[in-house]
């Protein structure tokens, strides 16, 4: 186990299957992520322009550095279809060293070797 500042999961709700797989797709291309995870069966409680709303939704989850925070919130912001979508950082604190190495590796455009 390593313990790490620099890996970071990013939490994002979508409405659909469609979006969710736009964003994690568009995050892996563009190596700002080394993996998205999708969720399916969030139901969401929340407050929103005055009321009480709520939804269906899904939950991608993007496994990250924080030298690619900025440039992901940019895509997700630019995919997304809420005017205000969610976008919180969690720090990993720790992993195993060849995971931590893998998102390093591919958030930075090196291929490693299989």
């Amino acid at each position: 186990m390593k313990t790490t500042t620099r890996h970071v999961a990013v939490l994002v709700t979508v409405p659909d299957r469609r979006t969710a797989r736009a964003l994690a797709r568009a995050g892996v291309k563009a190596r700002l992520c080394a993996c998205a995870q999708i969720v399916p069966g969030l139901e969401s409680h929340y407050w929103w322009q005055g009321k009480q709303e709520s939804a269906q939704e899904l939950l991608v989850i993007f496994k990250t550095v924080r030298t690619r925070l900025a440039a992901l919130e940019t895509l997700v912001a630019e995919l997304h279809p809420y005017e205000v979508p969610q976008f919180t950082v969690l720090p990993l604190g720790a992993g195993s060293k060849a995971y931590l190495a893998w998102i390093d590796a591919e958030t930075a455009g090196v291929r490693r070797e299989a």
